[in-house]
């Protein structure tokens, strides 16, 4: 049987969204410059690319028209390698790599392409197109559908009885795990650095000025922060569908919007044995699964069950996990239905600490699960994620 096996993988820097080093930078700049290393860091050479996919949330602006063929041509491949964009919101990085890794194994390809991007930035601003969003049915029928992401996270804090200082110490925690492996030099190894033109205001005239910087690691990791300054943050949300105040969710214990871009070189298996390279893991297979759209949040709990099901699997038989952390009720529900130990969850922070771009984020806990899963000497590695609308999805892996 045909094995997809990723070779290689690569990221920019995450930068905060409208105030951020990536603040004026096109998607096709940040997906380009991630397809770009990952492909020099796998030796394979450009020509020899059948497909490039990639996951995208917000396919507008700078993101429309098929932005997986526009990065792949910024990247530098050539015109004979084809693309294609798919959304699964969140989950939308992975499933393009688990969408690559089946082109391999069904489709005969050899050499796939898959990975995530999301300028924030450039998608969710005042421009942002919302004419038409709503379908009358939904809003009649299935309303919380279009729910805001906020809103069910305060839908899980208040169902499930997750405190407010149990979300700020998970986010506390998120955040020191960053700021130590950070410090270590953990992430260096996936990170590609990318210079860029930032925007700011002059505080004095107003004016709009143009810097440049070159980024060379996360920028939303705050390592001053204190379990006092992240209980004194006031509840965020407030006229809701249903809610009309929040009680729970505040910038400290939510994912922090940003831009970014990652991708993954993915190769069959006895390709990377002709070649004699040293893979960083093995595609084993996805799982989703599908819940009420107001408590989008807890759908890992029904996702990874299928998922290890199918793989004939056990909890501990993970030796790594990575759950997005979109909020920090829904990673506590999660980590603690699934009985998932603590010290194998997020454990260089995620999210919340890291940062969030939506498109790209399953694309880099799949690259950086596989590298520190390779560190710590893990056989299996899970990633899974809730996704808008009312889904989770869950991938699993094995270290090469």
């Amino acid at each position: 049987m045909r094995e997809a096996v990723i070779v290689s993988t690569a990221r920019t820097p995450i930068g905060k969204a409208f105030k951020g080093a990536f603040n004026d930078t096109q998607a096709q700049t940040l997906a380009g410059h991630a397809i770009s290393e990952a492909v020099k860091r796998s030796g394979v050479a450009k020509e020899e690319i059948d497909d490039v996919v990639l996951g995208a949330a917000s396919q507008q602006g700078t993101q429309q028209g098929n932005i997986a063929r526009q990065a792949l041509l910024r990247a530098g491949l050539p015109v004979s390698v084809a693309g294609m964009s798919l959304d699964r919101q969140c989950a939308s990085g992975m499933m393009a790599i688990a969408t690559a890794a089946k082109e391999i194994i069904d489709d005969g390809m050899k050499i796939t392409v898959g990975g995530g991007v999301e300028s924030v930035s450039l998608t969710r601003n005042e421009h942002f197109r919302t004419d038409r969003a709503r379908d009358p049915w939904f809003e009649t029928y299935l309303p919380t559908l279009y729910m805001t992401m906020i809103e069910t996270a305060e839908n899980v804090a208040q169902r499930y009885g997750i405190s407010r200082e149990a979300q700020d110490e998970y986010s506390y925690q998120s955040q020191m795990r960053t700021a130590n492996a950070q410090g270590a030099g953990l992430l260096d190894t996936e990170i590609v650095p990318l210079k860029s033109q930032m925007k700011i205001k002059d505080k004095e005239t107003g004016k709009i000025l143009t810097k440049e910087v070159n980024l060379k690691n996360d920028e939303g990791n705050r390592t001053n922060t204190t379990l006092d300054g992240l209980s004194s943050l006031k509840p965020v949300f407030k006229d809701g569908i249903y809610l009309k105040k929040g009680h729970y969710i505040t910038a400290g214990n939510a994912s922090q919007l940003s831009d970014g871009a990652s991708a993954c070189v993915l190769m069959e298996a006895t390709e990377v044995e002709k070649r004699g390279l040293q893979p960083l893991g093995i595609y084993r297979g996805i799982s989703v699964a599908g819940c009420e759209p107001d408590e989008m949040g807890i759908g890992p709990v029904f996702a990874v069950p299928k998922l290890l099901k199918q793989h004939n699997l056990k909890i501990n038989d993970i030796g790594l996990w990575e759950l997005n952390e979109a909020f920090a009720s829904q990673v506590i529900y999660c980590r603690d239905k699934l009985e998932i130990p603590n010290d194998l969850l997020n454990v260089n922070g995620g999210s919340i600490s890291i940062g969030h771009p939506f498109g790209m984020t399953g694309s880099r806990v799949v690259g950086h699960a596989l590298i520190e899963g390779k560190r710590r000497g893990a056989k299996y590695v899970v990633c899974t994620m809730c996704v808008g609308g009312g889904m989770g999805a869950a991938g699993l892996f094995e270290i090469a």
